[in-house]
């Protein structure tokens, strides 16, 4: 192959390669299955979206209850809460299984495909003769395929419910909430829909927060899964020398190799986690703080006697839901770097045997 000076692709080059593969899943013999595995996701979405509404609803009512002490309606909220629980059940559990059909299906698709375009043509002898970021194949295509295929479908789905949950519950937080009236040394003040305004802030801040902590962790992830890909390769290699399959490289020293590619796994494993740990501030604050924060911003109100015990526990409860909704971003950090990740590092493979093809093209073109 001609020497060529080689230009590392970038992050937009390498996604693109990896989508134009990983996107025929929806075309072709394979698509009315994709698509109708698509339809059902959807429709438990939205399902689901409709019976947490539900329950929203049927926390004002039965806090309203309590508050009164009447014993008849609580006794009939608990009777409406049965088939909201069981809804509520049946479709995270059927959620479960059409998620998992989809990835099973999608991870199937694509690494049938990458093994044949592997294999096919002898690329995969010829490969080690390509300049790239291509190391350890087999295992990109085994772990990497699998992340690659599996976190799409979760973090889209995610990110569906977490649009239509802010949409819908901030509806609620308006219509409960309504205006809050601050009076300071004669001086007043009326807030229209103040518990939407504090949680668009507060979503924000901890956004912010979030990517200023956790900027590097994709670059932390590909050269986490690089090092462990290199380990796995120096051992497999030393392991065929030992069983007579593999010539033995007597320029390096094996055990010097693994000690060495193992150190590099723990020095970039001790970085993953001082990231996740900085991560882990934000996101487990958050869990604490929240509630308490929807509850807070009530109690004025409450005080005043502007809102019932149940309208409390339904806008603080609809102000975590829509924190969480708007947080979907800072939830999933961690999740989109560690898909980015993989989908990068297989995306650095197809690129490889692209070049061979490539190769292969202008030698025929050039012998013409």
């Amino acid at each position: 192959m001609p020497d060529q000076a080689y230009i590392a692709p970038d992050e937009g080059q390498l996604l693109s390669r990896f989508w134009q593969s990983a996107s025929g899943f929806w075309k072709g013999r394979s698509a009315w299955r994709a698509w109708l595995l698509v339809v059902l996701l959807i429709a438990t979405v939205l399902l689901q979206l409709w019976t947490q509404y539900g329950l929203n609803f049927w926390n004002r009512d039965f806090f309203n209850a309590v508050e009164r002490k009447d014993a008849a309606e609580l006794w009939m909220q608990t009777l409406r809460f049965v088939p909201l629980a069981a809804a509520s059940i049946f479709l995270a559990i059927f959620s479960v299984w059409a998620r998992m059909t989809m990835q099973r299906t999608w991870r199937e698709w694509m690494s049938n495909r990458l093994y044949d375009y592997w294999l096919e043509n002898d690329r995969y002898v010829r490969l080690r003769f390509v300049r790239g970021d291509h190391q350890a194949p087999e295992f990109r295509i085994a772990e990497d395929v699998r992340i690659a295929t599996d976190l799409p479908i979760d973090l889209t789905i995610g990110l569906l419910s977490s649009f239509l949950t802010a949409i819908t519950f901030i509806g609620v937080l308006w219509s409960v909430g309504d205006g809050l009236i601050v009076s300071f040394d004669g001086f007043t003040l009326n807030i229209p829909g103040y518990l939407v305004i504090s949680v668009v802030v507060y979503s924000i801040l901890l956004s912010a927060a979030t990517f200023l902590i956790a900027q590097h962790l994709v670059h932390v992830l590909e050269e986490n899964k690089r090092c462990e890909a290199e380990l796995r390769s120096i051992g497999t290699h030393l392991r065929e020398t030992g069983e007579g399959t593999a010539l033995k490289d007597d320029q390096k020293d094996g055990r010097q190799a693994v000690g060495s590619a193992l150190k590099a796994v723990i020095a970039i494993w001790l970085t993953y986690c001082w990231q996740l740990m900085r991560l882990t501030l934000i996101t487990h604050a958050s869990v604490l703080i929240t509630p308490v924060i929807g509850l807070l911003l009530c109690t004025p109100k409450y005080l005043a006697g502007e809102m019932s015990l149940g309208e409390v526990v339904q806008a603080a409860a609809a102000f975590v839901m829509v924190t969480s909704a708007f947080n979907w971003f800072t939830d999933n950090y961690a999740r989109l770097a560690e898909w980015a990740s993989s989908a990068n590092r297989v995306a650095s493979l197809l690129l490889g045997l692209d070049q061979i093809d490539r190769a292969r093209a202008d030698l025929k073109g050039s012998e013409e």
